[in-house]
């Protein structure tokens, strides 16, 4: 396979120095041969160094502070190819993917993003999301390259730079911990589509360096803000409700809906509830997300 110079890989990281060598030595070896940014997120163990010593051909962006998720936008803004293939410092793309997605965002010009077939590392069993993600209940147009999906998991996404350029990126108020939802729901109110596909692949070994409590309360409170941004105020009740039920009962969850609570004002000026035909699609996920197993609040 020749290099393809269609897509730049886009990567965050803070504090997780060997994790993201090893993948960027991964990025380093495939066919397409893509050029990689990595937005240093404040790291203090030493990774942007070593990120400069070892890969002297990555763009690493220093910000100086942790953005979250927004180092992806800082990164974009960088970015000079149509598509942006988004990583983790825990996860890598398989060979030959990326110049699938750029085939299919190349043929289908109202696609805004791919999603591939996401596997768990060492043991190279698939995510549990990806049943989800292939059964998808939602409709789509006829030449939707694989199932229309509401949502996107960044680390195993491609997408059309212009596209997320217009959506306004990820949003700075959400940081980290489900912000793909907002964005997505945008994409949709902008007449894109997402989809998944199975041909492509994702690789993701979770790095044992993360906060699982932490992660926590930002998933729920984000939650709850996309809720109240988007969605009709019966619905927003609803999912509210189900929150409330359905958490773990202790003082991480009473701070995310502190956090989600203090959010209101500005919750409620940039409230913007999406147009009829989207909250329809919106409205077939909402069951599959109740049972889901593979979102649950836990940690």
């Amino acid at each position: 396979m020749a290099a393809d110079d269609r897509t730049t890989v886009v990567v965050i990281t803070h504090d997780r120095r060997a994790e993201l060598l090893r993948t960027l030595d991964r990025l380093a070896q495939l066919p397409e041969a893509p050029p990689v940014i990595v937005t240093d997120n404040a790291s203090t163990d030493g990774t942007a160094d070593a990120v400069a010593r070892l890969h002297p051909e990555v763009r690493l962006l220093r910000p100086g502070r942790n953005l979250g998720a927004v180092g992806r936008n800082l990164a974009v803004r960088h970015v000079r190819t149509p598509y942006i293939a988004f990583c983790d410092d825990d996860s890598w793309w398989g060979p030959g993917s990326l110049a699938r997605a750029a085939d299919l965002l190349d043929e289908h010009p109202r696609l805004a993003a791919v999603t591939a077939r996401i596997v768990v590392e060492p043991h190279g069993t698939e995510d549990p999301v990806v049943q989800e993600l292939r059964d998808s209940p939602l409709p789509g147009p006829h030449w939707l390259p694989g199932p229309a999906l509401g949502s996107f998991l960044a680390a195993a996404t491609v997408m059309r730079a212009d596209a997320f350029r217009a959506a306004g990126g990820f949003s700075p108020r959400l940081w980290l911990g489900g912000e793909e939802e907002l964005l997505a729901t945008d994409l949709a109110t902008q007449g894109w589509w997402l989809a998944y596909v199975a041909e492509m692949t994702a690789h993701h070994q979770p790095s044992k360096a993360r906060d699982p409590t932490l992660r926590r309360t930002h998933g729920i409170r984000n939650t709850l803000w996309y809720t109240w941004l988007r969605r009709p105020v019966p619905v927003a009740l609803r999912r509210t409700l189900h929150l409330v039920r359905t958490v773990p009962r202790d003082r991480a969850s009473v701070r995310a809906f502190g956090e989600a609570l203090a959010g209101l004002p500005w919750v409620v000026r940039e409230r913007r509830t999406v147009p009829a035909e989207v909250e329809a699609r919106l409205r077939l996920l909402d069951g599959v997300q109740r049972r889901s197993t593979a979102r649950r609040y836990v940690g």
